[in-house]
């Protein structure tokens, strides 16, 4: 296995030095910071916190799935990350630089892509009125990952595939 993912690290480095190229303008990697640092949590946080104020049970029923669901992926996406431990690019190759300091060792899957998906899928299917700035924000944080230098595209790929099943199996029990 790790012979396999040491050629898949090997063919997907030069997808990750293509896609960090232009994060070396101080303006892109400013803006994908940030949208990585919003993706840590405080975007999806305070969308949990406002949606009982602004729409009452009904925004608490939205919230409380989107806290279920996040517990899920965070659990599946840490037992993850121990059993594959595929060490970022930025740590395969030494001329792709982390451009935010990464919260654990591991890429694989990527935690910020899974949430994002995961918390984008709930909120949605309560709050479709909220997919024109749920969605393009979600692709934004899956994006800054690969162009902060600290995930493979496959990471963000395979995330977004996980995030996605375990939001409509959410949706299906809890629907």
């Amino acid at each position: 296995m790790q012979m396999w993912l040491q050629h898949l690290n090997d063919l997907e480095t030069i997808l990750c030095r293509a896609c960090s190229r232009p994060s070396r303008r101080q303006w892109i990697q400013r803006s994908f910071a940030l949208i990585s640092r919003l993706g840590d949590g405080l975007f999806w946080y305070s969308l949990i916190a406002l949606l009982p104020l602004t729409h009452g049970l009904y925004g608490l029923q939205t919230s409380l799935h989107m806290l279920l669901t996040g517990g899920v992926a965070l659990a599946l996406y840490k037992s993850l990350k121990g059993v594959t431990r595929r060490e970022r690019p930025c740590n395969h190759a030494t001329d792709i630089v982390a451009l935010v300091p990464p919260l654990d060792r591991y890429s694989f899957p990527s935690g910020h892509t899974l949430h994002a998906v995961v918390f984008t899928m709930v909120a949605i299917h309560y709050f479709p009125q909220l997919a024109w700035i749920l969605v393009p924000f979600t692709l934004l944080v899956a994006g800054s990952r690969v162009i902060l230098g600290l995930h493979y595209p496959s990471d963000v790929l395979v995330a977004t595939a996980i995030g996605l099943l375990l939001a409509d199996t959410s949706l299906a029990l809890l629907g």
